[in-house]
């Protein structure tokens, strides 16, 4: 298994100190990580801004420090888009290809893309449909340009892991792979050991995060008390919060997964987002994840 950080990481989305690519790039060979997922939108790898002098100054920087560019990670949504005339699933298509084009430029292996959202309650075969045929054709193109396309449980649709496996099966295309994450089993309560061996044979790469829960009330006057309300989660260095990492390597081991194994800082972070806690959280976690790869 090949540990990886991904620049979301430090891409400023939730407040986070920022770095184009060139510099995270040499931020991760600082930190010792061998490889780097890049974020396909701005403010690092937009497809708007990707020219060929852009593509030779990544490609460079990476040779220069000696770490891989494993992934370029699509913000794909192939439920988005509710009018009918506007060609909303060819965008995200087109979108997924001219990413492995640049991925295939970056020596990249793998594309990672999303489902969609839930548009409503009454619409999940709609979306489903929608999202099994849009991954579809993504996988398609991406095998064009030689790069392998991963699937990550993250959004709405196939969310829970039997879902995931039944839409992994229905999309039925030898280049689309799995990229199972611990985070939505864990949230799901799901037995974590379990879940990696049966998806480890299928995965390209899994990404890590941990969190810890802080619980949430909200008060009722008219009670006098207190209203439980879904836990905020925060986000922790690896092995410090309530994901079982342990148990989702054994399954993984088990399984026979020896792929990328990405770690993440996409949502509010313990102490900050600060250069100085990005890097000292980065630094702990590529330790954890080199414990658990063993």
């Amino acid at each position: 298994m090949t540990p990886v950080l991904f620049s979301v990481s430090y891409a400023g989305l939730w407040g986070q100190d920022t770095l184009d690519v060139e510099s995270f790039i040499e931020r991760a060979a600082k930190l010792f990580y061998p490889a780097v997922e890049l974020m396909g939108k701005r403010p690092h790898l937009s497809i708007l801004d990707a020219s060929p002098e852009r593509i030779r100054r990544i490609r460079e920087r990476s040779a220069a420090n000696n770490v891989e560019i494993a992934t370029v990670a699509a913000y794909t949504d192939f439920t988005a888009g509710p009018a009918a005339e506007v060609p909303f699933g060819e965008m995200q298509v087109l979108y997924v290809r001219e990413l492995a084009r640049i991925a295939r430029r970056l020596d990249a292996h793998v594309i990672r893309v999303f489902t969609g959202y839930s548009t409503d309650d009454h619409s999940y075969v709609t979306d489903w449909k929608k999202c099994v045929a849009g991954i579809r054709e993504a996988a398609t193109v991406a095998a064009d340009q030689g790069i392998v396309l991963g699937v990550q449980n993250h959004h709405d649709t196939a969310i829970s892991t039997d879902a995931y496996v039944e839409f992994l099966d229905e999309v039925n295309h030898p280049n689309c792979k799995a990229m199972y994450d611990p985070w939505v089993p864990a949230l799901l309560g799901e037995d974590l050991y379990t879940c990696a061996k049966r998806l480890a044979p299928r995965m390209v790469q899994t990404t890590l995060a941990d969190y810890v829960r802080i619980p949430r009330w909200a008060y009722e006057p008219g009670l006098v008390n207190y209203r439980r309300l879904p836990d905020m989660v925060r986000a922790v260095p690896l092995g410090e919060g309530f994901i079982d990492l342990n148990a989702f390597f054994r399954g993984l081991k088990e399984g026979g997964f020896n792929g990328y194994v990405a770690y993440e800082m996409c949502s509010p972070l313990r102490g900050g987002g600060g250069y100085k806690n990005l890097d000292r959280t980065a630094a702990a976690s590529l330790r954890k994840m080199k414990a658990l790869i063993g």
